[in-house]
């Protein structure tokens, strides 16, 4: 059993982890992620009962029931240094014991939905009631390369496919491919259209836009259109799925994004009016997640 360094497992003063503010048993064994802290009320209106709601920072996290399955919500804010917390965070509240920091023996397996919007780099992705699923999440952050099992846990023949044909620029952080969870894919992810999500550190320049500042390179916005793998094409930009999907594959639980397409950058078309579309994409995945 390995014992956690006592600086490296922060607890505040009533015993709950630093970031998240939360208490083991405060939330569930299956979760839904948001990266918009207001988003949280909305996944949980459909909620049959309410159980507990806190709240630190960006973190806002509610617990309950639907349909006698216990479910909770939890907002990460943007980006994949948030999910970096939150994630080792959450893993830390069922598999570290708090009070000797050892780990334990018998670990817990999350299950892990993500429920966000995106840009589409297609230009037959319609952007109103249009649903897709990252199959695989193709990191541009570099976060994987942190960590000692991460070059065990990506797929690396996707990754030095993408660097290959993208002629990847070695002053940028070395991208990582990485599937998503197949449980989730399967019981969850079913009947939506499914692709290659682009991870970026950024939502300007990492993602081919430019206010006054100039964009150093744009091919991966110009090539994106054309590469594919294992018959799945680049689909949409984003800034959470594969730390999302790297960090749970190296702590051993089940992750999946859906996302709302709410842009298109190929066609420069946006849906402003998205709300209604996300309360029906969060209902479904809520009614599917029930029967895990």
């Amino acid at each position: 059993m390995t014992k956690v360094n006592k600086p490296d497992l922060v607890l505040n003063n009533d015993g709950s982890i630093y970031h998240l503010n939360l208490l083991p048993g405060d939330v569930a064994e299956t979760i839904m992620l948001v990266g918009d802290p207001g988003r949280v009320e909305l996944v949980a209106e459909f909620f049959d009962s309410i159980e507990l709601r806190k709240q630190n920072r960006e973190i806002h996290t509610i617990t309950g029931y639907y349909k006698g399955k216990r479910l909770s919500v939890m907002s990460t804010g943007m980006g994949p240094d948030n999910i970096e917390i939150v994630l080792n965070e959450l893993d830390a509240l069922f598999n570290i014991d708090f009070i000797t920091g050892i780990e334990k023996t018998d670990k817990t397996s999350l299950n892990l939905v993500r429920i966000g919007t995106s840009g589409a780099l297609k230009e037959d992705i319609p952007v109103i009631e249009s649903y897709l699923v990252s199959e695989f999440g193709l990191g541009l952050d570099g976060l994987a390369y942190f960590y000692e099992m991460g070059n065990r846990v990506i797929d690396s023949d996707l990754t030095n496919k993408f660097v290959e044909y993208f002629k990847w620029n070695n002053d940028l952080p070395k991208p990582y491919g990485i599937k998503a969870s197949k449980v989730l894919l399967s019981r969850v992810g079913f009947g939506w259209r499914k692709g290659i999500t682009l991870t970026a550190p950024g939502f300007y320049a990492p993602q081919g836009r430019e206010l006054r500042l100039k964009v150093a390179n744009n091919l991966i916005f110009e090539k994106s259109e054309s590469f594919i793998y294992q018959g799945v094409d680049i689909t949409n930009f984003e800034m959470e799925t594969s730390s999302l999907y790297v960090l749970s594959a190296m702590l051993g639980h089940n992750a999946l994004t859906v996302c709302d397409i709410i842009a298109n950058r190929v066609n420069n078309d946006f849906n402003p009016d998205y709300k209604q579309s996300m309360r029906r994409l969060v209902h479904e995945v809520i009614e599917r997640l029930s029967k895990l």
